[in-house]
């Protein structure tokens, strides 16, 4: 991939809205082009420069009486505002029946399509608040859980492809660690439980959620597990969430600061002993 279709294209990745072809395809480029992964640099340091900011401005004053008379018909300024209903009574054929007949003046025309003209501008502005919460990532916090979720365990799923596991193949916390420096703007934890029957066996570079993370391999039996760690997390120590997707088990949860998320296809009792000695 050159790097005139990867700029075209770095936006949609960068959103989530790539198929996993080309997604794949973006991540390899990015490995090998520091100009390409500088620019995502660059645009996720914007994106949270927008998400850490105030934006929001008062409006000055008489801003709503302008509106008002920007959208008035013209000729009904100057048209006195009282008496906005007229009822006349006439009488036809008969005294004892009578017809009233409502007829309004242009001040009381003006003010009904003025409401109108104000729950229209209301209803597109409600519109637009709508489409920029659902469709700009993280203007609501960390996103749609469920998306979130399937990044995720498509990120491990792609990682047992052949030459995928590894950045850093290594069975020592003190070597796998240090690697990460440099290329993250955060240390990852990382521990070795090999005493415990999960041993650590590397790691590498990943994206979750439009950002550079941690991946840390360890190993039971057979069975791979990946643990995916980046701070977005509020250090408020949240109890563990359990998922199952795609017949792999996925574990989050918070702490230090830090979010970590551990998925494989081990069973979800081995799993979660292996979270619980992860956290201590």
């Amino acid at each position: 991939m050159v790097c005139d279709d990867n700029a075209r294209l770095l936006h949609g990745y960068l959103d989530g809205e790539l198929d996993l072809v080309r997604s794949l395809e973006i991540e390899e480029h990015l490995k090998i082009c520091p100009d390409c992964a500088q620019e995502l640099w660059n645009q996720q340091t914007l994106r949270k420069a927008f998400r850490s900011s105030s934006l929001y401005e008062r409006a000055p004053a008489g801003l709503a009486d302008r509106i008002r008379a920007s959208i008035a018909p013209e000729g009904t300024a100057d048209v006195p505002t009282t008496a906005a209903l007229t009822t006349t009574t006439t009488a036809e054929n008969a005294p004892a029946k009578k017809a009233t007949i409502v007829s309004m003046t242009p001040t009381a025309l003006s003010s009904k399509r003025a409401a109108w003209n104000w729950l229209a501008v209301a209803a597109a502005v409600l519109l637009m608040l709508t489409v920029t919460w659902r469709v700009v990532p993280g203007l609501s916090g960390r996103g749609n859980s469920d998306l979130l979720t399937e990044e995720i365990v498509s990120s491990h799923i792609r990682s047992l492809q052949p030459d995928h596991l590894f950045d850093v193949k290594s069975t020592d916390q003190h070597t796998v660690k240090p690697w990460f420096n440099g290329k993250l703007d955060f240390s990852p934890p990382v521990r070795d439980l090999a005493e415990d029957g999960y041993p650590l066996v590397g790691g590498r570079l990943d994206y979750v959620d439009h950002r550079a993370v941690a991946a840390l391999v360890y190993q039971r039996r057979q069975h791979l597990i990946n643990v995916f760690v980046w701070p977005e997390g509020k250090g408020t120590g949240e109890p563990k969430r359990m998922k199952s997707v795609q017949g792999y088990n996925m574990i989050a949860w918070e702490a230090n600061g830090m979010y970590h998320c551990a998925v494989s296809d081990l069973n979800s009792g081995e799993l979660e002993q292996f979270t619980e000695l992860l956290r201590k």
